[in-house]
Formats: structure tokens, sequence, C-alpha cells
């Protein structure tokens, strides 16, 4: 079974982006085989600048190899350094209808919210599309806002099909059903869109005056607290024990037990679990060369299994 997963250089991560995309990654390793690709075309429908861009590519590796990606069992690589996709993307074009693009979810959001749209926004599901089909993936795990796009590629592929043969694989979507819904500082959906993030990799300090930010209701040190609507035990609750949620919830009901309390320990909690990971960092930026031979070594496996499908889809549209 071949699993592939694509992740956008969109800055610094946080703990949504941790628990939604960051830790499925690193499980998906023993489930199958994995590629994961660092989606740098696809940030370019945004014009970032340059060299920004080039520092949230390498930003990227660094936070997934720290955070437990194993180059020995998953395909890391940029998705620009298989120049592959780029080409089945165009083949790819020639079989999608417009009105199948107008119906994508993300171009209408996008434009709703007022980004200029342009025709990599628009033409981004079929991008999307080769960089699943171009690996021939069986399984593409998603967040159930992304379930659409799958469904896309589906479309995409069954049409190529249909025209000139049994060239690409269907994928199927699999769905995190387990994956927490991490609420930001204000109690909505953890995002960088609402500035509401904490940074898995922030410094002590900052980190702390983050946590300490987090919105509560008006109840004073001495009033009883509800355990089951509060930010902060919901993020508590991802990283304590049983015992340790256990003995939370019993002081918030027991009263003359502040929010300020709650947050010290919820800080405490998330300095310790991202230690680890923020040494093999520091570790891993330290030795940039190391990082950036993973990547190069990935980008050829990947340009080989890529020019396996292109081989195909070349012949089976009569080029070359």
């Amino acid at each position: 079974m071949r699993i592939l997963s694509g992740i956008q250089p969109s800055g610094v991560p946080h703990i949504g982006n941790y628990f939604g995309m960051m830790r499925p990654a690193v499980e998906l390793q023993t489930q199958g085989e994995a590629f994961l690709f660092i989606a740098d075309y696809h940030a370019l429908t945004t014009n970032p600048a340059p060299e920004e861009l080039r520092e949230r590519v390498l930003g990227v590796a660094l936070d997934f190899l720290a955070c437990g990606l194993d180059p020995e069992k998953t395909v890391f690589f940029r998705q620009s350094d298989v120049p592959q996709h780029t080409e089945l993307t165009w083949i790819l074009n020639t079989v999608t209808s417009v009105a199948l693009l107008e119906r994508a979810h993300s171009y209408k959001d996008k434009v709703a919210k007022g980004f200029v749209p342009n025709n990599g926004l628009f033409s981004y599901p079929v991008l999307m599309a080769s960089d699943i089909l171009i690996y021939q993936a069986n399984i593409v795990p998603v967040g159930k806002d992304q379930k659409q796009h799958v469904e896309i590629t589906r479309d995409i592929a069954i049409r190529f099909n249909s025209i000139y043969g049994d060239v690409l694989t269907i994928p199927q979507e699999k769905i995190r059903e387990d994956v927490a819904v991490v609420p930001g500082l204000d109690g909505q959906k953890m995002s960088k869109s609402y500035n509401n993030t904490i940074p898995i990799f922030a410094t002590e300090k900052a980190m702390r005056k983050t946590v300490m930010s987090i919105v509560t209701d008006s109840k004073g040190l001495e009033d009883k607290k509800d355990p089951d609507h509060c930010n902060i035990m919901i993020l508590y609750k991802l990283f304590a024990t049983p015992e340790q949620i256990r003995e939370m919830e019993e002081r918030y009901r027991a009263g003359n037990y502040g929010y300020g309390h709650a947050k010290q320990a919820l800080f405490e909690l998330l300095w310790l679990y991202f230690e680890p990971m923020r040494k093999r960092r520091e570790e891993l930026a330290n030795n940039l060369d190391y990082v950036l031979k993973i990547l190069d070594e990935s980008g050829r496996k990947a340009r080989e299994e890529a020019e396996k499908t292109m081989g195909k889809v070349r012949r089976a549209v009569g080029l070359r």
C-alpha cells in the first residue's frame, strides 16, 4: 500500500499542525510505503517572496525531522525537485473540465476571503491530482475539509483512464476521524489565519506568554469551574496522563484554583513534551548539509517513481 501526503510551507508550526498533520505523518511510516512532499509549487499561488519561500521550505524539513519523521521509512522531498509533477499537470488539464474546477470549495473560499484569483489558484486541484497520481498512491490521508480534493483527483483519473486505458491508480481518501480539534487561544480552531496559535518551537518565555493569554470566562480564584467547557482543559488533555487529567478536573470542581494555575500547569506540560523535539531541531539546524542531503536523496527516489508513471502516461497519450 502506498500512502501520500503533502504539506504547504506556511510558516511556524503550532500545536494544531502537530496533531493534525505532523504526528499522523510520523505514525503513517509504519502503515505502508509513505511519501511526504513539501508543496512549494502550491505555495506559489499566493506569490510569496522568494527568500521567504526558501526559508519556509527548509523550516518544514527541520520541523518534520525533529518531530520524528524517519527518512529511511518515508520518502520526504520537495515537490519542485520532481518536474514530472508539472508535466503530468498539463496532461491532466486537457481532460479536466472547467466546471469541475469551478466546484472546488477551496477556490471559492479563498476568493470570498479576498484573494485575487489567478490561474494557479483556480487549477490548484489539477496539480494536487498530479501529486497523488504520479506516485500511483492508493491512500491519501486528509481531514474532512480536504475530502473534495481527493474526490476531484478520482474524477480526473477516471476520466483519463476512460480515454487512454487503465494507466492511473484510483486513490481513496482516508479521513482521520480521530484527529483532535485543537482550540486556539480564543476558542476557535487553532489557525494562523485567526492569529490564535501556540507555536511548538517557541522560546520558553514566548511559549509561557502565549499560554497565559488563553481566553477564559470571568470566574474568580475561589469559584468552582467546569473542566468540560474550558479551552485550557481541552489543550491539557492532549498532553496529560489520565491521572493528571483526573487531578486537574478535581481541582477545577473544588474551587480555590485559578485559571492562572491551570495555564501554568499546561505550559509546563507543553514545554516538557516538546523538549526532545526542540533539541533535535536545534541539532538539525546546525547540520543543514545533512538535512539537504535527505531532501536531495528523497527527491531522487521520488523522481524515479514519478518517471515510471510518466513513461506510461506519455505512451498512452501518444507522446514520444
